[in-house]
């Protein structure tokens, strides 16, 4: 069966594309060119039908939730639970990165309840397979690894997040200069790194990037090229060992993109403000504009509790410069398993991040919702309001908490409402012939 890219470059395009094109607002050729140059992407799989999401070229930026078990609390139905949550919080997509429990069980599961495309992380299971059979994670052998991929595809996953980027070379880099402030903060890449170190061997996922590849063709699951040495600290972003991954992936995705793969590169997990840009630049330059998955990305490092704000401010500067998926954050980040309230608020400050920065990269029709806010609000007209707001229900719940007496107002100003009293004194003001 062709993939989305094969079919795209024979000039065919597909139901996918129809969809992506007029959710977007663009035309079907448009979406097909860029599937045939690997500037978009939607992440899919043969058996398993899903929500059609398009990512990359000329695409509103998409926030991905990520849920998922650890060793020390592993409850299935909280985990269901906590997707359904973050589907109904309006997460496009969403990644389940169990390493607790019965692996298999909670992605099922997951896949079953929610219409969202399902993104994970194979080295999670592999390395939890290798330590149950072997009684060591550096035991992981190729075979093993290769068919829990399959297995995963075969289940419904739409795109995966594998560490191909990390060689000897890469390796090399993060030995050479001698230190790491924060450390390896990925839990696929330390453990590959480990890996390698403990078996003197080359990744088997780069060294045998043509059997992933085909793997994921085969389903047309996006391949999502990890991020296992991104910075965890900020004094850490753009070092040698983060860059020369990020320079090996740019390759990849044009490797996979050439064997009619759909590709994906990630990065970059803490960056400073000042350097985000450059950051996507840099990307996007290397890897002939394949999309860009931001993991975050967190500006700064102390704001334990509020690091969901923090990412948001990080995630607005990066689509605003050309970020295609957010990954949310959320208040527990640094500090606990996400519970549910934690995965709803970190998708509302991710969605609010992308429409922030979707309102600058693309200023003529990214604002045209605000604007009609605004004369929503300078008429008092709180039926519009509350149908243009990205959280409705939120907005409707609190103006319901604090019910004013002057319904055309609210409590914030009661009879002193600027709106009213200004649409008393000039009410040539609301004639609405002004240009945005």
């Amino acid at each position: 069966m062709a993939t989305q890219v094969e079919l795209a470059q024979q000039g065919v395009i597909t139901e996918a594309m129809r969809t992506i094109a007029m959710e977007e607002g663009l035309e079907p050729e448009q979406v097909r060119q860029g599937f045939a140059q690997g500037r978009i992407v939607a992440p899919l799989n043969s058996g398993r039908p899903c929500r059609v999401v398009g990512m990359g070229q000329g695409m509103r930026t998409k926030v991905n939730a990520s849920i998922g078990t650890s060793t020390d609390l592993a409850d299935v139905e909280a985990e269901v639970q906590k997707a359904l949550a973050a589907q109904e919080a309006g997460a496009d997509t969403l990644m389940e990165l169990s390493v607790g429990g019965d692996l298999d069980l909670i992605r099922r599961e997951v896949l079953a309840a929610v219409e969202l495309p399902v993104g994970n992380v194979p080295l999670y299971q592999a390395f939890c397979e290798a330590q149950e059979r072997y009684g060591d994670a550096n035991k992981l052998d190729d075979e093993l690894l290769f068919d829990l991929i399959e297995r995963q595809c075969a289940d419904g996953i739409s795109f995966m997040a594998i560490h191909c980027g990390i060689n000897l070379y890469t390796l090399e880099r993060l030995e050479k200069q001698n230190y790491r402030y924060g450390g390896l903060v990925s839990k696929g890449g330390a453990s590959l790194v480990a890996w390698m170190k403990a078996n003197g061997r080359e990744n088997p996922l780069y060294e045998r990037f043509d059997r992933v590849a085909a793997i994921l063709k085969k389903y047309d699951v996006v391949l999502s090229l990890g991020n296992g040495l991104r910075a965890g600290a900020i004094a850490d972003s753009f070092d040698r060992a983060m860059v020369q991954e990020l320079i090996i992936n740019c390759e990849l995705a044009q490797i996979g993109r050439e064997m009619g793969c759909q590709m994906m590169v990630e990065g970059p997990g803490h960056v400073p403000l000042d350097q985000i840009e450059a950051n996507i630049i840099l990307q996007k330059r290397m890897s002939d504009f394949a999309p860009y998955y931001m993991l975050g990305p967190i500006p700064c490092d102390v704001t334990a509790g509020y690091d969901h704000i923090t990412a948001a401010i990080g995630a607005a500067q990066s689509a605003r410069y050309g970020a295609d998926l957010i990954c949310y954050i959320t208040p527990a980040e640094h500090l606990a398993l996400p519970n549910q309230a934690d995965v709803v608020e970190g998708v509302r400050a991710a969605r609010a991040a992308a429409y922030i920065g979707d309102t600058a990269k693309y200023p003529e029709r990214g604002r045209r919702r605000d604007l009609a806010m605004a004369k929503a609000r300078r008429d008092s007209d709180w039926e519009a309001q509350f149908k243009l707001a990205l959280f409705p229900k939120v907005a409707q719940a609190i103006r319901a908490d604090r019910s004013p007496a002057d319904q055309q107002a609210c409590t914030m100003c009661g009879q002193f409402c600027a709106n009213k009293g200004s649409a008393n004194l000039f009410g040539h003001l609301a004639c609405g012939t002004a240009k945005a």
